[in-house]
């Protein structure tokens, strides 16, 4: 039997709201082993003076809990 375990986070990125999403994803790999999905639940951006200058991706991780 598995137990799947999720967290969220919130990527950043100057690039694109993919990127940010890449950058949680690496974040999330540097400590969590068995990551084997990531859903997007949210994009949003920072503006400064009318630009976007801040990309923001709100993901869920998931992975199985080892035993």
């Amino acid at each position: 039997m598995a137990v799947i375990k999720t967290i969220d986070l919130v990527g950043v990125s100057a690039e694109s709201w993919t990127d940010a999403a890449e950058q949680a994803l690496a974040e999330a790999s540097r400590t969590i082993r068995g990551i084997h999905a990531m859903d997007v639940l949210e994009t949003s951006c920072n503006v400064d003076n009318g630009k976007i200058v801040e990309y923001l991706t709100h993901v869920r991780i998931q992975f199985r809990i080892e035993r």
